[in-house]
């Protein structure tokens, strides 16, 4: 599937959709790992501080391009956005422990208490091919000058049928 992006509030409107999807599918698994690959350039970023934004942050959200990971901590959930553009071997992501990152929050059984969903958000997953896990979703940017797409491509469920329906039923980005 994919979405017509035209403009700056058809790219807010389409990270709002998808910070409510996000949102649900985080409150049901613990987990969700997002990948989004494009060129430089096409909005993936400018998506993520969007979709930042429309979780509940409030701060300045900071590109990851030289920390390769900034983590945004919220009462409803926590979120790694990483930017891998400057890796140079995926095996760097093993030195950070990267693992970490990946694994489904557990219950504190002492207390009784659940950590905060986690979401991981990925730019530029293919620099770390062969060390990062498979993605629920993987969102693929293209901008041609004065079209901008997002191509869907779910790998677990209907998270990007969700995703489509909702922008196709409730708001005017076109869905192809």
């Amino acid at each position: 599937m994919m979405a017509n992006i035209t403009t700056l509030a058809a790219l807010d409107t389409f990270a709002a959709v998808c910070a409510e999807k996000f949102q649900t599918r985080m409150s049901q698994t613990g987990l969700l790992t997002v990948y989004l690959k494009g060129d430089l350039g096409s909005g993936k970023t400018t998506f993520s501080q969007h979709l930042l934004w429309h979780l509940g942050f409030s701060g300045k959200v900071k590109s990851p391009t030289y920390t390769l990971v900034e983590t945004y901590e919220m009462t409803s959930s926590s979120i790694n956005h990483f930017d891998l553009y400057r890796l140079d071997d995926p095996e760097e992501l093993e030195y950070m422990g990267i693992r970490d990152y990946f694994v489904v929050p557990t219950r504190n059984s002492e207390f009784g208490e659940i950590q905060p969903p986690q979401l991981n958000i990925v730019e530029w997953p293919e620099r770390g091919e062969h060390v990062l896990p498979q993605a629920d979703l993987s969102l693929y940017f293209s901008f041609d000058g004065s079209h901008r797409t997002v191509t869907l491509v779910e790998a677990t469920d209907t998270l990007a049928f969700d995703i489509a329906q909702t922008l196709q039923e409730h708001t005017d980005v076109a869905i192809q």
